[in-house]
C-alpha cells in the first residue's frame, strides 16, 4: 500500500472501527496527519495567527475521526481492542501503543475478523 492509498481507505472508513489495518495503511495516514497539521500552521503563521489558528484546528478536526478509526483497525490486527487507544492520555502509554502499533498483526483469523491479505 502506498501514501495515496493508505489516505484514501483511510477517508473512506473515516468511522469504520471494525476490521483490520495494515501497517503501512496505517503508518502513511499517521505521516499524512503530521504533514496537514504542519501545512496548518505553517499557513496560520504566514497568516500572521497566533498560536492554534484556524488552519491548524480544521486540519486536526478533519483528520480526528480518521485517524482514531484507524488506530483502532490497527490495534485490531494484533487481536487488541480500539479502547486501547486511551492509553494515549499517558506518557507510558504512548510508547506501549506505538509498540502495539508496530508489531506485526495476527496471521490468522481472530475476534476482529480474517488476517489481511499482503
Amino acid at each position: 500500500m502506498n501514501f495515496t492509498q493508505s489516505i484514501e481507505i483511510c477517508f473512506k472508513k473515516f468511522s469504520v472501527f471494525e476490521g483490520r489495518a495494515r501497517k503501512s495503511e496505517f503508518w502513511w495516514f499517521q505521516l499524512f496527519c503530521v504533514l496537514a497539521q504542519v501545512t496548518g500552521a505553517l499557513l496560520d503563521y504566514l497568516l500572521g495567527y497566533s498560536e492554534n489558528g484556524a488552519f491548524e484546528w480544521v486540519a486536526y478536526i478533519i483528520i480526528l475521526l480518521p485517524s482514531l478509526a484507524v488506530g483502532a483497525r490497527r490495534l485490531h490486527d494484533s487481536g487488541r481492542s480500539g479502547w486501547w487507544q486511551l492509553l494515549y492520555f499517558t506518557i507510558i502509554g504512548i510508547i506501549v501503543l506505538i509498540v502495539w502499533w508496530v508489531a506485526d498483526g495476527d496471521k490468522k483469523k481472530n475476534k476482529y475478523g480474517q488476517p489481511i491479505k499482503l
